[in-house]
């Protein structure tokens, strides 16, 4: 092996976000914001989110991390039942779906499927809920985004275009397509290897489906 070339392992633990955590998680929706805004999407406000609208999720335990031992996370995402009722109506049936909030990746830690770990883990929680579908909404005129949710295994149910609202773009999945590669884990799910200049920086994600406590409380 060059010299100049470091193997690093970084291993991540999916947990419950605590009030402790309140200041790493604004800073990470923050500079998610930031990034975001500056590629014109409008999908947060552009410096991020006050602290009372994260403090609530985290009191009431539905913020979860992923922790890499330093005071910002490696990402962020909330999943509860609360159906916004400005895109979803009765007739989708809100309380059949657990729904993704705040779903944001360290930009060091992007391109390595940080976001399609949560993703597949909150649908094994809405499983196991008894939740067939886990859905969200995102910003309508991002293209980007969208094709992003399609890949990892979502469906555009439709878009809403109400002018006060960025985000209207709806999607979901089915919760029980993830259960039989799921529990057909036998070690830890490596992600691919983050390549910086000469250092090669590879992160291991605990397996989220033997975290039971998180999945069924």
């Amino acid at each position: 092996m060059p010299a100049n070339t470091l193997d690093l392992v970084t291993e991540l633990t999916l947990r419950r976000a605590t009030p402790a955590d309140l200041k790493g998680v604004l800073a990470l929706l923050t500079r998610t914001a930031g990034w975001l805004n500056g590629l014109g999407v409008r999908q947060w406000p552009a410096g991020g989110f006050p602290a009372e609208r994260i403090e609530p999720l985290i009191g009431e335990g539905v913020m979860y991390l992923l922790d890499a031992g330093s005071p910002l996370p490696a990402a962020t995402i909330a999943v509860d039942g609360h159906a916004d009722p400005e895109f979803w109506t009765p007739a989708d049936r809100p309380g059949d779906a657990l729904y993704v909030h705040k779903l944001a990746v360290n930009r060091t830690c992007s391109g390595q499927g940080l976001g399609e770990v949560l993703l597949d883990w909150a649908a094994l929680r809405a499983a196991a809920h008894d939740r067939p579908y886990l859905r969200l909404d995102c910003a309508k005129d991002n293209a980007r985004l969208q094709s992003y949710y399609r890949k990892a295994g979502f469906r555009h149910v439709r878009t809403i275009d109400l002018p006060h609202r960025a985000s209207g773009a709806l999607f979901e999945r089915d919760a029980s397509a993830v259960i039989p590669a799921a529990l057909s884990y036998n070690r830890t799910p490596a992600v691919p290897a983050q390549r910086s200049g000469h250092a090669t920086q590879a992160w291991k994600v605990l397996d989220i489906t033997s975290h039971n406590e998180l999945i069924e409380c």
